[in-house]
């Protein structure tokens, strides 16, 4: 088996959890619309549950972030401006400190890759600069790369060779650690990369995805998987 030079991790769920942020920042910027004179739509759990799916389409790449906030305030009746969308990046972003927590064992192990030269790089759909806030929130300080700043979202092909040409290594001498089977782990493989599915949250496999190579429940059982006398310390 081909030594293991360069590894890409997914963000969310992977490195860190962020407590749905981006829930709550919808929630604070609601508070600003009603203060404008908007209006609720439904309950609060009727709030709650259309942010989730406004959210979930978002993140599949049906529009943007910015046009997903300018939906919203529409929504609830107000005119949508571009303070609006400045004024939620700039809450969601401000919030990362407080609701952004970093998986257990990701800043030691980030450290021991560092120290065996292994060639690291953050793959995340998203936008910024929320993303690289989360990554370094997390302790990760290499090159992260966002859907929006590139153009292509997982689990597209495409994706995953700017991920190669950034880490600068073949894709069978190079991992990808994510926790999402469909996004994380079968996007990578097509590409050809290798695969470790991080099931830290014990979920259930789905049928008819292609298993990972490896998978593990902490995030330090990453530097498990090197082989001796090669493993990382």
């Amino acid at each position: 088996m081909d030594a293991v030079r360069g590894i890409g991790f997914d963000l969310d769920h992977t490195l860190a959890i962020d407590n749905r942020l981006e829930r709550v920042a919808f929630l604070r910027l609601l508070e600003r619309i009603l203060a404008e004179g908007g209006r609720y739509e439904g309950t609060l759990t009727d709030e709650i549950d259309g942010i989730d799916e406004l959210l979930k389409r978002q993140r599949s790449a049906e529009f943007s972030i910015d046009e997903a906030v300018r939906g919203f305030v529409a929504v609830h009746g107000v005119t949508p401006a571009t303070s609006h969308v400045e004024w939620f990046r700039r809450i969601a972003v401000a919030m990362v400190d407080d609701l952004v927590v970093p998986l257990p064992g990701v800043a030691q192990t980030l450290e021991a890759l560092r120290e065996a030269g292994i060639s690291l790089a953050v793959l995340t759909n998203g936008w910024n600069p929320m993303q690289r806030r989360k990554a370094e929130r997390a302790g990760f300080r290499e090159t992260v790369l966002v859907s929006s700043e590139i153009g292509v979202q997982k689990p597209a092909a495409r994706a995953f060779e700017i991920l190669l040409d950034t880490l600068k290594t073949p894709p069978g001498q190079t991992w990808y650690v994510g926790d999402d089977p469909q996004g994380d782990i079968e996007g990578a493989a097509a590409a050809g990369l290798r695969t470790v599915w991080i099931d830290w949250e014990r979920k259930t496999y789905p049928a008819g995805v292609p298993p990972p190579e490896h998978t593990i429940e902490r995030f330090e059982k990453l530097l498990e998987l090197f082989p001796s006398p090669a493993r990382v310390r």
